[in-house]
């Protein structure tokens, strides 16, 4: 007979263990309620005529207690229980500390790898990680439920950031009311900031602001340049007021006035950069920051929120040093232009940002571009308007909200949390079977609910003493000291996801047409993203939560998904043989498809993606063809809410080259003018999942960046 462990090892039986478990027990109890040698034998001969080949450990656990209790040795059994409790412990209590001294032995491939964005071998991000690894013990053990902690063991589900959850007052990300800090003061630390009267002084307070915003939560976050526009008019009226004083011209009032205001602007923009790369969050790492640059959101201030978004582009192009000196393309802040009538079209006022947007893009990967026009159609909020606001860090979006006034409101508002759905696992185990497919889709997303719900009742107990900078003090709300956040959760004020991954796989899985395919694969696709959406709907009618269907960017959890699919089902050609499986309604990386047709296609599924989604194109370096990047940008415009444009600028320390570093088919990076596979000396780029990744991947997601095709080839730019 084998036994089956709790790891799903297996090995042979071994009555002697038994017999030692119980006489453990019995050393803790009186004579008279211990089990005598006789009794401890009838049990293990119980045991052995069941006959199994093989047993779980847990079913033999449960039978010693069963045939305990049969006897009337009631206290023996509860003292085995104990026993098999307090070994629970002590199995759980080894594999964290065997992830501790994975991590501060710095060999760990999962700790290095685990977050494109952070330095595993740093102290500071080694105390999150730390603190991370007692999170996760506490809620698998304690608050999550056993069946929810094995389906994320599986790969079936993922319960996102369980290394935060322990923690009850974070939430995942948000829309810093940036506006509301500025302008009406806030308290960070206890200490009063007033309403700044100059842009440079705005730019460094909204560095500090962020950063404390960014360590009370562990998603992303955006602010928008518009609340910043009002204090460059400041700066420049205190410029104007100085030089009256002096008794200059009024043509020369003007004149210097604007040179000190273009002086200021510059050093605001470059402040602003090197405080958001070089500080750290609670977190281990730079604040997760997007900048929202969007003409739209303001009529009064409208031509200094164009010097503002001019200078960022400006300084982004340039790029950081890295330690060489070099200029390097940073990972933050995330940049999302938006695309509007008075910029998208040549004649347009502010056509000269969106030309200067697309050099931006071609050089250093951003800015990323939201569609004012498409998102309009599709965020309709109660009132019939159109809306259209940035997302909450890469790709997660609000859905429309109006206040008790009427009016609509973005910023302040915020996401509770994800839990996806890997829809691999559930094609897989129907084995194509429809019926049983929708029947195993109905148990999982159930399953996904549940755990929301836990993720939605463990925020509703925090006050706003948890997070004074969040809840008291305007980042997202002006409540009284002890008030709770509850009101916040309901209604459409803040979101919470249902996360998805891997629909490509599904569908191909289940129609044997990818999603792409103009047919049943696409049908079946689409069918499989409303099925999920009219959940959605029917959880927020029943709950007054606003859940919301997001295309998760599973970074890590791409390799982890992939493994548990190839334990469970076995190495399934084109489904399963890959490292990793394919980010929510994506295109897979490898299929041949050109940058218009796969930014038309993802558009449809991306509508009926509502709570959070991005499309990208891997393109050839397109520094030397701008005309090409604006093509693809008025195609973004016209066709999809929400894209990027991946390119490749990289530098190896060994040599100087700048270009493309490689990899080759081990998975190792390396430079190819000198060969150079130090990571150490090699500065490498690439999107990830919507943020840039500078810190390398896990296996997983190195083969899915080297598996990526171009989609914008030869004969496409030289058709531009």
């Amino acid at each position: 007979m084998k036994v089956i462990k709790r790891d799903g090892h297996m090995v042979d039986y071994c009555p002697e263990k038994i017999e030692m478990a119980i006489m453990k027990a019995n050393a803790e109890v009186d004579d008279e309620d211990s089990a005598s040698a006789t009794q401890i034998k009838n049990i293990i001969r119980y045991i052995e005529k069941l006959g199994k080949k093989r047993i779980l450990v847990e079913d033999i656990q449960d039978i010693i207690e069963m045939k305990l209790m049969a006897i009337g040795k009631y206290a023996l059994a509860k003292k085995y229980i104990t026993y098999r409790y307090t070994r629970e412990l002590v199995r759980r209590s080894n594999t964290t500390d065997r992830a501790i001294k994975e991590l501060i032995d710095g060999e760990s491939e999962y700790w290095n790898t685990e977050n494109s964005n952070k330095n595993a071998k740093v102290v500071t991000t080694q105390r999150d990680y730390l603190a991370g690894i007692t999170s996760t013990d506490i809620t698998r053990r304690f608050l999550l439920p056993e069946d929810i902690v094995q389906a994320h063991d599986d790969g079936i589900i993922h319960f996102h950031d369980a290394d935060y959850f322990a923690q009850n007052a974070l939430h995942n990300c948000d829309l810093i009311n940036l506006e509301d800090m500025l302008q009406n003061g806030t308290n960070v630390n206890g200490i009063m900031i007033e309403k700044p009267h100059k842009f440079l002084t705005a730019m460094t307070i909204a560095t500090q602001l962020i950063t404390a915003v960014n360590s009370c939560q562990y998603g992303g976050c955006t602010i928008t340049l518009s609340h910043l526009a009002p204090f460059v008019r400041d700066s420049y009226k205190y410029y104007l007021k100085k030089y009256k004083q002096r008794k200059f011209s009024k043509e020369d009032c003007e004149k210097y006035a604007e040179e000190d205001l273009k002086k200021e602007i510059i050093d605001g923009v470059q402040t602003f950069q090197y405080q958001i790369n070089s500080m750290t969050t609670t977190n281990g790492q730079a604040p997760f920051l997007s900048v929202c640059m969007y003409l739209g959101e303001t009529k009064e201030y409208k031509k200094e929120l164009a010097m503002i978004i001019e200078e960022f582009l400006k300084q982004r192009i340039e790029g950081m040093k890295n330690e060489k000196g070099v200029y390097v393309t940073p990972a933050f802040p995330k940049l999302l232009y938006v695309l509007e009538e008075d910029n998208i079209k040549e004649d347009s006022k502010y056509y000269y940002l969106t030309k200067l947007a697309s050099e931006c893009t071609a050089k250093r990967m951003v800015p990323d571009y939201i569609s004012e026009k498409v998102m309009k159609q599709l965020k309709i909020d109660k009132n019939g308007n159109g809306n259209c606001y940035p997302c909450m860090g890469c790709r997660s979006f609000l859905t429309p909200y109006v206040d008790d006034k009427g009016n609509p409101k973005y910023y302040g508002r915020f996401n509770q949390g994800v839990v996806t759905i890997n829809l691999v696992d559930v094609a897989l185990s129907s084995d194509k079977d429809m019926d049983l497919f929708f029947k195993l889709f109905d148990e999982r997303l159930e399953l996904c609910h549940r755990a929301l719900q836990i993720r939605h009742k463990r925020l509703s107990k925090v006050t706003s003493d948890a997070a004074p900078i969040l809840w008291q003090y305007g980042a997202l709300a002006r409540l009284g000291k002890g008030e709770s956040i509850h009101d916040l959760l309901h209604k459409g004020y803040s979101t919470i996801s249902l996360g998805y991954a891997g629909l490509y796989e599904c569908v191909k899985f289940m129609t044997g047409n990818s999603h792409t395919d103009n047919g049943k694969g696409k049908e079946f696709g689409l069918k499989v993203m409303q099925y999920m959406n009219d959940k959605c709907k029917k959880w927020k009618e029943e709950e007054e939560i606003d859940y919301s269907l997001y295309g998760t960017p599973i970074e890590s959890t791409t390799y982890k998904f992939a493994k548990c699919l190839k334990e469970r089902f076995g190495k399934i050609k084109g489904i399963t043989d890959r490292n990793y499986i394919t980010n929510s309604y994506h295109v897979p990386v490898f299929e041949e498809i050109d940058a218009f047709t796969k930014l038309s296609l993802e558009s449809e599924f991306q509508n009926l993606s509502p709570g959070g989604a991005i499309s990208y194109i891997e393109t050839p370096n397109l520094s030397n063809n701008l005309d090409a990047v604006m093509e693809i940008i008025k195609f973004i415009y016209d066709n999809i809410m929400y894209a990027e444009l991946n390119t490749k600028l990289d530098y190896c320390h060994n040599c100087g080259y700048t270009g493309e570093i490689l990899i080759d088919d081990n998975l190792e990076w390396y430079c190819p003018n000198c060969g150079n596979k130090d990571h150490d000396k090699l500065n490498v780029a690439r999107r990830t999942c919507g943020y840039i990744g500078s810190n390398f991947w896990n296996k997983g997601r190195t083969q899915e960046i080297k598996e990526r095709v171009i989609h914008l080839d030869n004969k496409d730019l030289e058709a531009v």
